[in-house]
């Protein structure tokens, strides 16, 4: 029975990180996603510390496995941030919106393990450079902020570009997809949108509805023409967005209108002007589940699916007889 490189890093049972999504990846999510066996994440955003520290005690009484913080680099709070999860000695940090060459040195002398999160495989090579021990390299296919390149090209060449483990992140909703990444190289997957629908979810129901009713076309994707792309589900304040980029609106008045838009969806489920940030897999998302189930469900799929085509040589198949990874 191989060993996962992913589950051997990072001491979970399958090779599943939960997406550090900001505003909605708090303390009852991560928690959730560990105690089923995959990694949960809380999501920094822009927290002030002491929220997060809030978050983070939260977790620590949900769960006595290992959760991780996904720091966002563009955040007024990220120097704080960074040293308060060295303070609470948090397992994992994985990041977004920037590059943590800078903190990477102190939060690997605090015991972390560190991921970052990469669209290209420069920069996930830069990432080994500086001392990350794995990628999540994330195709457009996600929600929220995205880079250019499709899950099915990115994971292959990061996988031949580095030698630290890669997990698969952008599209990825089943066992389907689980199987696909891991037959491109990947050694786990990231999901996010896939456990927006999840019952210790704490996001308003209006957003899990969305989700749920998504067709394959609902998402869209703002902000390509300032250079800060966004993939959401369709609604009004969208439509209003990309119009204006028509119209050749600058940054900060796109940016002005969309401050406090997620907060609107998560919190106020605000249909109209909220930004409900999903990937392109809610259209495969048709049922609200706790995520023990959705994670169960994910990997037998995909053991099934893997056990037909290759039984003993994918690096993050898991033997739901067993409960090992192979």
């Amino acid at each position: 029975m191989k060993k996962n490189a992913i589950c051997g890093l990072l001491s979970i049972e399958f090779p599943l990180i939960q997406g550090g999504m900001a505003w909605v990846a708090d303390a009852s999510l991560a928690s959730a996603v560990s105690n089923a066996g995959g990694l949960g994440l809380i999501g920094a955003g822009a927290m002030p510390p002491e929220i997060l520290q809030r978050e983070i005690h939260k977790a620590r009484q949900l769960t006595d496995r290992p959760f991780g913080v996904n720091v966002m680099l563009m955040s007024p709070f990220v120097e704080d941030i960074a040293q308060l999860v060295c303070d609470e000695k948090i397992a994992v940090i994985t990041t977004g919106a920037g590059s943590p060459g800078k903190y990477i040195e102190q939060w690997k002398r605090a015991g972390s393990k560190v991921i970052p999160v990469v669209p290209s495989v420069a920069y996930a090579r830069r990432m080994e450079s500086l001392g990350a021990d794995a990628v999540v390299a994330e195709g457009t296919e996600a929600g929220g902020h995205i880079g250019d390149l499709t899950t099915m090209v990115l994971i292959p060449q990061v996988v031949d570009a580095v030698k630290i483990p890669v997990v698969a992140a952008g599209g990825v909703a089943d066992g389907r997809g689980v199987a696909a990444a891991f037959m491109l190289g990947a050694s786990g997957v990231q999901l996010g949108t896939r456990f927006l629908a999840c019952v210790e979810c704490t996001i308003h129901d209006n957003y899990k509805q969305l989700v749920t009713k998504a067709r394959d076309i609902d998402t869209v994707v703002t902000g390509r023409t300032g250079g800060h792309p966004v993939r959401t589900l369709k609604n009004k304040l969208a439509r209003r967005l990309l119009e204006l980029e028509k119209q050749g609106a600058s940054f900060s008045e796109i940016e002005e209108i969309t401050v406090g838009s997620l907060r609107r969806a998560v919190q106020d489920g605000d249909l109209d002007e909220g930004s409900f940030m999903a990937g392109q897999s809610a259209g495969m998302i048709d049922r609200i589940q706790p995520a023990a189930d959705i994670i169960r469900e994910i990997f037998l799929q995909a053991d099934v699916l893997l056990e037909q085509q290759m039984p003993a040589s994918i690096p993050g198949l898991i033997n739901l007889k067993t409960g090992g990874a192979r």
